[in-house]
């Protein structure tokens, strides 16, 4: 049985999550490396990632590399003599950095790979309707997300949970996941399989602006699942327009009627509290949403301060 040296790598939240788990079942983790500081806000303060904050608080050893083939870093992260490296939700790694360790790079992805590879899993299984997902430990080679398999764990997603409720019940399997796996590695009983390439493989591309925007004409269970899967982040939005005025608007909750109606689709249709949009089998009906330059809120707090018109429409 071989004593583990984990160096870890991760940027956000989620990743604190998972070495938080790894410090607490008492792994020695000889190292930590984190996106370096960033400008945020409007004062552009230097912002440290949550994986920063985490290790300073633990006093973790800590590298910040802005170019992982430098030679300095590389120096760095030999020196402290790891055999074993895990990644989550960090970047692409050269192959000089993940053939480093004795024992290998293993990353935890969230998604049940092949399916989802790439940068927003969780998103875009709300966003495509499945009714499962989960989380997956793999070997790290040359692409992204398509080394071999160590194990891979399952849950269901609830039809009207959004992405930041997935995104912490994924943190606590994926946590079982990787201590599951740094057993099995120090035990030297860790098998892989490796990943079926297919036609068929869905793939969690990046959010932007034009994929998160809600194309109205798709049907009302379509629009909801977008909304639920990019909440609380980034948020679906679109376009109010009514008197001649238009506004981008972010959707954060919204709930499906199913109903016929005689309403041209993206009609607003208001009474004092309430606001539904026409689509084409019925209405989307919206809970919580943001005007520019105001905070988030209740569509009733809304309809306080404001009246749309029966020409009311969202592009």
């Amino acid at each position: 049985m071989e004593k583990l040296r984990i160096v870890f790598m991760g940027t956000p939240e989620f990743a604190v999550g998972i070495l938080d788990t790894i410090i607490k079942e008492n792994y020695n983790v000889v190292g930590v490396i984190t996106a370096a500081d960033k400008p945020a806000g409007r004062g552009q303060k230097l912002k440290y990632s949550a994986v920063k904050e985490y290790a300073l608080a633990n006093n973790l050893t800590l590298l910040q590399p802005t170019n992982l083939k430098e030679q300095s870093f590389l120096e760095q992260l030999k020196s402290l003599n790891a055999n074993l490296q895990v990644v989550v939700a960090f970047r692409m790694l050269p192959k000089v950095v993940w053939e480093m360790p004795k024992l290998g790079t293993f990353n935890l992805h969230a998604s049940l790979l092949p399916n989802y590879r790439g940068a927003a899993p969780i998103n875009w299984a709300i966003i495509n309707g499945e009714i499962k997902t989960g989380v997956t430990t793999f070997f790290i080679d040359d692409k992204i997300d398509t080394g071999a398999i160590i194990l891979s764990s399952e849950i269901a997603i609830d039809p009207n949970e959004n992405a930041g409720h997935l995104y912490g019940r994924l943190m606590h399997l994926g946590s079982e996941a990787v201590i599951e796996t740094l057993k099995a590695i120090e035990q030297g009983s860790a098998t892989t399989k490796v990943q079926t390439e297919s036609t068929e493989i869905k793939t969690a591309y990046k959010l932007n602006k034009e994929n998160c925007k809600i194309d109205w004409t798709k049907s009302a269970l379509e629009i909801y699942d977008l909304i639920r899967g990019l909440s609380p982040y980034p948020a679906a939005w679109c376009y109010f327009s009514d008197k001649n005025e238009e506004w981008s608007v972010k959707i954060y909750e919204a709930k499906v009627i199913i109903e016929e109606h005689s309403f041209p689709i993206g009609n607003i249709i208001c009474t004092k509290k309430e606001m539904k949009i026409a689509v084409e089998n019925g209405y989307i009906q919206i809970l919580n949403l943001q005007f520019p330059g105001k905070k988030k809120m209740t569509t009733s707090e809304l309809l306080n301060g404001i009246s749309f018109s029966e020409l009311a429409k969202v592009h």
